[in-house]
């Protein structure tokens, strides 16, 4: 079963932070600001990235959050201002999940 995945970051270390954006593809989320990820994962996969992003980071300086949402929560989100990086997501991105 997938679930839809926020994952929010703040990272002080460059090294890591790039480190954690590239697992956050990998795993085949879309990066929809600087540093929040956004995408669908199977159960499993979300475990798993959880694990790899707390090898990634230094706990003591940085934060990662993981929020796993299911369809009926996603659809009450509500986004206001500008919301998304318009450079890096485009309406059609937003489709996907909105």
């Amino acid at each position: 079963m997938s679930v839809l995945v926020w994952i929010l970051y703040d990272i002080v270390d460059d090294k890591a932070r790039t480190k954690v954006a590239k697992a956050c593809k990998k795993y085949g989320l879309i990066r929809v600001q600087k540093s929040v990820f956004l995408g669908k994962l199977e159960s499993n996969r979300f475990d798993e990235l959880g694990e790899k992003c707390l090898s990634l980071i230094d706990e003591d300086t940085d934060s990662l959050y993981l929020f796993p949402f299911c369809q009926e929560d996603f659809r009450r989100v509500k986004v206001l201002g500008q919301g998304f990086d318009r450079k890096l997501v485009n309406d059609e991105i937003l489709a996907k999940f909105f």
